[in-house]
């Protein structure tokens, strides 16, 4: 049975105050969706040790893979990483400290060559040797900045780390463990954040719409809490006439292009998108939806006139031909208007019982 192999653990950076300071559930799927993220995108054949919190401790026995071997599962996973972070940033919608912070994550990964082993309770199998525990100490070092490479000595093999980009520049250093000092090279990874851009976003407007409904009024509410309680799709069904919930079918967190799911009292489902978002609380936010079918949308326009008072529009489209137009106008128009007015008053007592959580 072997016994030597490669420790390989990345380590999200500024976790711990991201959980701490953040709105619990949303940082919760936001790190899920991290770790997810940098499992999938092991390419060189590593096995999960264990998932600990903001880390997780990757193996493989055998020889020293080649450093270069190594480097590319490393952009691999910090370019994922980080690509994702970007991608969510830019098409974000809710405003609480997790999702505007989520950002500033970043990643450090911490390799290590040594001797170790396997040993299982119940269904878990666990490493241990004392190279787990100094590649674990390694994470606690004097490194100023968070998103690294570190490789021990034990790796490279008394040779020097080659440059496999051309801003990359290595730096040595070492670290006092409980088994001696362990020596290293670090190079810094920020520069590859450069090179990721963020997806474009879905283009999910309505053409040739035209605005059917437009319905306006006034709340003794600050515009942040009127949003707030808009743009969480759980409370729709506490206002929204006709609407029994409302669930998330693609993203568990409001963002621009998440498909939505509506039961209705009628029986009937409707599938929708999260379709446009401005955000501007000192003055208007704007925030569409958009049917699946691409036919119809919504328009939720909140403007502040004082700290304590909004005024929201609410806009419906469809797209129409001059006979659709004429027959909607004549038929479904003030029936629908009744249901959008009963439904913002119902708005307005429903907030009576919402509390803003203070990161919002």
């Amino acid at each position: 049975m072997e016994n030597r192999g490669l420790l390989f653990i990345p380590d999200i950076s500024g976790f711990s105050k991201f959980v701490n300071e953040a709105e619990i559930e949303h940082s919760r799927y936001i790190i899920k969706d991290l770790l997810e993220i940098l499992i999938n995108a092991n390419e060189i054949g590593l096995e999960i040790s264990e998932i600990e919190g903001d880390a997780i401790l990757f193996y493989k026995f055998g020889k020293p893979a080649e450093l270069r071997e190594l480097y590319k599962q490393v952009e691999k996973m910090f370019c994922a990483f980080h690509r994702y972070l970007i991608n969510y940033d830019h098409r974000k919608i809710c405003q609480c400290h997790a999702c505007i912070s989520a950002v500033d994550l970043s990643l450090k990964v911490i390799t290590h060559y040594g001797e170790f082993t396997e040993y299982n309770v119940k269904n878990f199998s666990k490493l241990i040797g004392k190279d787990v525990i100094v590649a674990h100490q390694l994470l606690k070092n004097d490194i100023e900045q968070h998103e690294y490479w570190l490789v021990t000595s034990n790796i490279l093999q008394d040779q020097e780390p080659a440059d496999f980009r051309e801003w990359m520049e290595w730096n040595t250093s070492v670290r006092q463990t409980e088994t001696g000092e362990i020596a290293f090279h670090y190079t810094q990874l920020g520069q590859l954040k450069k090179e990721i851009l963020a997806d474009p976003l879905p283009k999910l407007e309505v053409k040739d719409k035209v605005k059917l409904v437009s319905i306006t009024k006034e709340f003794n509410e600050e515009i942040k809490k009127v949003f707030f309680t808009i743009v969480h799709y759980e409370f729709r069904e506490h206002w929204m006439e006709g609407v029994l919930n409302v669930k998330e079918v693609s993203h568990l967190i409001p963002g621009v292009g998440s498909l939505l799911r509506g039961e209705l009292a009628n029986g009937q489902q409707t599938m929708y998108y999260s379709s446009g978002f401005s955000y501007h609380p000192e003055s208007r936010i704007l925030f569409s939806e958009t049917e699946q079918n691409n036919q119809q949308a919504t328009n939720y326009i909140m403007e502040k006139k004082g700290p304590e008072t909004t005024v929201l529009t609410l806009e419906y489209y469809e797209k129409m031909n001059v006979f659709k137009e004429f027959l909607f106008r004549f038929g479904k128009k003030k029936e629908l208007e009744q249901k959008y007015k009963r439904s913002l008053d119902n708005l307005e007592a429903f907030m009576k019982e919402i509390t803003m959580p203070g990161d919002f």
